[in-house]
């Protein structure tokens, strides 16, 4: 599907749109990366940004060169990448222990880009993330800051490569509230804005490093520091510091306005590659949108229609949804709510693709296991993208025994090589299953930033464990990766099979929808807030606990029958019910999907929510049936008022 593009968009071709692959854990493999390729030449997508910080290539061990194997298929990716007129932008992150003033260094680094320019690369970047704002003693003699060491070196290999259409410095201070001690202020942002080449563009993620909000003035002071537009590194979507959270909510925070005072958005989504069709999708729809809407006050009718999907949208979210026809806005409006809806439309298909999937369901974040330290010399089978040591996982009573991956050749793999199937490695910090997935935004402002999280990791993640598969019921997940057979039709005790009609319409019944996916989404929305049927759980179970006192009072079924409180009470204490039940219905249908390798990525997160509200709603019918059995008064006579 062929995104329309706004008049804006097609003015300014140089506007950089698409994804990074910068998170911390499993990088994704060939063929998802192929597949990436694909979507974005249909979304109208331009860029993609290599940098996993899983590879040990790209971070750790920047100065070894890639082996005859990882070049080959390497070659293979952006070859893949310039098929689908994407420009592949390789990233080096060499800040964790360059020596700046070095020449043998800048040899190496020069040689480094080199070899991938040899492979057919010919956009690059520089990252000087996550790392201590420190200089040796020789650097300290040679520059005068920090910046002017990274402004230096970004400088020399620009003019070595000769000056690349496209060529990314990712500063260390990368975000407003990394900033010493702002914007405006910083020293370190003004020398980069004053020294670095104009031809080189800046990466910011905002105010923060997860940024609920960028807005345009925010940008107009940045813009100013650095003399240059930024290019947006988006970690809306970023999960890799919270393993108990996926992201599936659609591109918001981010007006439209910003489109005319940026150089470009590259998003950095979940670890998850099939779980960001969303986000990236809605991300090519924001990167559409017509900014003339947006300002012109005489299109007064495109205001109203905005509000008009507002007051609908408030609706649905109190009803779960919504059984009106979509809410017609003009074509280049952005509106999140309706962006997703489009989103899920062209995702249910997805699912329904054959995949295969082996090894033991995990989830691809970050492992705390430091990498085994290799020779100084690159040797082929040293693992470039490392998924991991991984161990014998176990299986819970009564769930079905899981494929173990092979471990000898999971140590040895290299994930650039990986162009077969996926083989998940195990994760630290298993949860447990009843974890809940929905943070309060309390814990969110608390939480660490995303490029953080690698040296302050709880001890309860120290130990990588296999995620055990709970019993799901006469659903379990088979063993065999090829396409799942449906249930086979009951059979009458008379031995008579049901009638094709009926059999038809059962196996229907296991099919997901798009309104299954609209509460996927919904249960995992985003890093600052949940979807409307998340909400509607939350406001829910919130009210019956808060009035329940109102079923002590009066316990007997005759009572409830008049007294509307008591009523309300029962009927919402239903609703929950049916929420639960939809939730359970998801659940179910997803385990049949086709797609194994998204069931693979999802089944963890809804497994967890799954039991948290089956938890909650037993809780429900507990209170009820508590209470009936054991009144109010029942209790101050035998406790007294304490």
């Amino acid at each position: 599907m062929q995104l329309e593009e706004s008049s804006d968009a097609k003015k300014d071709a140089s506007f950089i749109c698409g994804v990074v692959e910068g998170f911390y854990g499993r990088p994704w493999t060939l063929d998802q990366r192929k597949d990436l390729f694909i979507k974005m030449q249909e979304w109208g997508m331009n860029s993609y940004l290599y940098a996993p910080k899983d590879d040990y290539k790209h971070r750790a061990y920047w100065r070894e060169l890639y082996s005859v194997e990882e070049a080959e298929h390497l070659t293979m990716l952006i070859t893949a990448s310039k098929e689908c007129n994407i420009t592949f932008i390789y990233a080096l992150s060499p800040g964790l222990d360059i020596t700046y003033s070095s020449s043998k260094e800048m040899v190496i680094l020069k040689r480094k880009l080199d070899q991938v320019a040899q492979f057919g690369c010919t956009a690059f970047a520089l990252l000087f993330d996550d790392i201590e704002a420190e200089m040796t003693e020789s650097d300290k003699e040679a520059f005068q800051s920090f910046a002017q060491a990274q402004v230096s070196v970004t400088n020399e290999v620009y003019e070595y490569l000769n000056q690349p259409k496209e060529f990314l410095f990712c500063p260390t201070q990368y975000c407003a509230s990394r900033a010493v001690p702002d914007v405006p202020n910083s020293e370190y942002l003004n020398t980069v804005g004053s020294k670095l080449a104009p031809g080189i563009d800046v990466m910011w993620t905002g105010p923060k490093v997860i940024s609920r909000l960028i807005t345009p003035a925010s940008i107009d002071e940045l813009t100013e520091v650095l003399r240059r537009k930024p290019v947006i590194w988006d970690n809306l979507h970023a999960n890799d510091y919270d393993q108990k959270r996926i992201f599936l909510g659609p591109y918001t925070g981010r007006p439209s306005a910003l489109l005319t005072k940026l150089k470009g958005v590259l998003t950095n989504p979940n670890c998850e590659y099939g779980a960001n069709f969303v986000a990236i999708h809605t991300v090519a729809q924001w990167s559409k949108c017509s900014i003339e809407h947006a300002h012109d006050e005489n299109q007064s009718s495109d205001a109203i229609s905005a509000v008009s999907a507002d007051i609908k949208l408030e609706q649905e979210s109190r009803n779960g949804r919504s059984d009106d026809e979509d809410v017609s806005l003009p074509m280049l409006v952005y509106h999140p709510r309706l962006a997703l809806k489009k989103s899920l439309q062209l995702w249910l298909p997805e699912f329904k693709r054959t995949k295969s999937m082996w090894g033991p369901i995990s989830k691809p974040h970050v492992n705390n296991v430091p990498p085994v330290t290799f020779g100084a010399t690159g040797q082929s089978g040293v693992p470039c993208c490392s998924s991991g040591s991984l161990e014998e996982g176990g299986t819970s009573p009564g769930s079905a025994p899981m494929p173990t991956a092979d471990h000898s050749s999971a140590e040895d793999a290299n994930e650039l090589a990986s162009d077969a199937t996926l083989t998940p490695c195990l994760v630290d910090g298993t949860e447990s299953a009843g974890s809940s997935s929905m943070v309060s935004l309390d814990r969110v402002a608390e939480c660490l930033e995303p490029m953080e999280t690698v040296e302050s990791t709880s001890s309860a993640s120290s130990q990588a464990k296999n995620l055990d598969v709970e019993d799901v019921d006469d659903h379990d997940i088979k063993e065999s990766p090829i396409k799942e057979e449906m249930p086979s039709a009951p059979e009458h005790e008379e031995g008579d099979v049901i009638m094709e009609s009926e059999r038809k319409e059962e196996e229907e019944d296991y099919q997901l929808t798009v309104d299954d996916l609209c509460l996927l989404c919904d249960l995992f929305y985003l890093p600052f807030e949940h979807g409307p049927q998340g909400m509607q759980l939350l406001q829910e179970f919130n009210w019956l606990k808060l009035n329940a006192h109102i079923v002590a009072s009066n316990p007997s079924k005759a009572t409830a029958a008049v007294s509307p409180e008591v009523k309300e009470w029962h009927q919402r204490a239903e609703k929950f019910d049916t929420m639960s039940r939809a939730l359970n219905k998801l659940f179910t249908r997803l385990t049949y999907i086709n797609n194994r390798e998204l069931l693979y990525e999802l089944y963890p997160y809804v497994w967890d929510m799954r039991g948290v509200v089956a938890l909650l709603n037993s809780y429900v019918k507990w209170l009820c049936k508590f209470f009936l059995f054991f009144p109010m008064h029942w209790f101050f006579a035998k406790f007294g008022n304490s």
